[in-house]
């Protein structure tokens, strides 16, 4: 029988319960083992709602148990670094929430230390192991559209009425540009294959949400031709959509990043004056996700994404919201790889 990792999730966030902890527990290696709270209660309903079989009343106590292999972290975005670290010393390979970290550096600091204890670090950015993704990267390495002269991206919900989210505290990592920005910005660092040169963005800053960016539109500057424009916000209608625009056609992704029952996973190529809708197989990325982090632990495949490309985007969000709170074109410094 094929060995499956054992996972522990680390908070009862709703990404965790709605989407992340079903996909593991679909996919074709791995199982939550166990799923911990720093309110008992809370650890032990979500535990029985699920069918995972161990609650525990912290995080502390999750990675003291020997037998979970890997953590997943949907806590808010101020505590990834703190909670991957230490989980990285008791010896747990890390898949966590986007934004990695608050900061690239921070980031690095994960990436550091998960390297020194030997442990795998991954950022959940779920829409990048459908297939799909690999089809579109075939199509425009093919020439099929040309060579690329833009990528517009989009990623908007409103949200706004819920004041107390913890999207919409500044000093735990709220705003736009973390929690829906960051998904366009790593599709065109994905799809180009190369690092951006600079970041222009404006932004709405809401007093009533703690001074975090609720929208924001950027033009990201890649090297050559090519630049991202993208826009973001969390008080605005849903969107949700990608296009890679080439000299000779054209890839529209209706249901970028996430998709619904009725969005299908389908996308369309516009090229030698005809429209084609490209046919998908239906998967559950979330469980593509979880199978292709259990491959690498278990020596199967290299990590698809190391933690290096984590580190990358996050330098592109630094720069996006110095940005935006300038109202300046910041350059973005290439580092050393994490």
């Amino acid at each position: 029988m094929r060995k499956k990792v054992k996972w522990g999730v680390i908070g009862c966030a709703g990404i965790a319960k709605r989407a992340v902890i079903p996909g593991i527990q679909e996919s074709e290696l791995n199982e939550v083992a166990a799923i911990a709270s720093r309110d008992a209660d809370k650890a032990r309903r979500t535990a029985k709602e699920l069918n995972i079989p161990g609650a525990y009343p912290s995080y502390e106590a999750l990675l003291e148990d020997d037998s979970i292999d890997a953590v997943y972290i949907p806590l808010p975005n101020h505590l990834h670094k703190e909670w991957t670290i230490r989980a990285a010393e008791a010896g747990k390979h890390v898949l966590c929430e986007k934004p990695l970290a608050l900061t690239a550096n921070e980031a690095a600091e994960m990436a550091e230390a998960c390297d020194k204890a030997g442990v795998l670090l991954s950022e959940a950015f779920m829409y990048r192991h459908h297939p799909r993704y690999r089809m579109i990267r075939e199509m425009i390495a093919s020439g099929r559209i040309g060579a690329i002269r833009g990528i517009h991206g989009t990623f908007t919900f409103n949200n706004a009425a819920d004041a107390a989210n913890v999207r919409y505290r500044r000093d735990w990592g709220g705003g736009s540009l973390y929690d829906v920005g960051c998904y366009p910005i790593n599709a065109a660092r994905l799809l180009l294959g190369t690092e951006p040169e600079a970041a222009t963005v404006q932004a709405f800053f809401s007093a009533e949400h703690d001074g975090v960016d609720m929208m924001a539109s950027g033009l990201i500057e890649f090297p050559g031709s090519a630049a991202l424009t993208f826009d973001c916000g969390m008080w605005a209608a849903f969107r949700n959509t990608l296009q890679v625009v080439g000299d000779k056609g054209l890839i529209e992704v209706p249901s970028a990043f996430v998709t619904g029952t009725d969005d299908g996973s389908n996308f369309f190529v516009t090229a030698d004056g005809m429209r084609e809708e490209i046919q998908v197989p239906d998967v559950n990325q979330y469980a593509a996700q979880a199978d292709d982090f259990a491959r690498a632990i278990l020596g199967e495949q290299p990590l698809p994404f190391p933690p290096s490309d984590a580190v990358n985007n996050m330098r592109v969000i630094d720069a996006c919201l110095q940005s935006a709170r300038s109202r300046a074109r910041i350059a973005i410094v290439k580092e050393r790889e994490a």
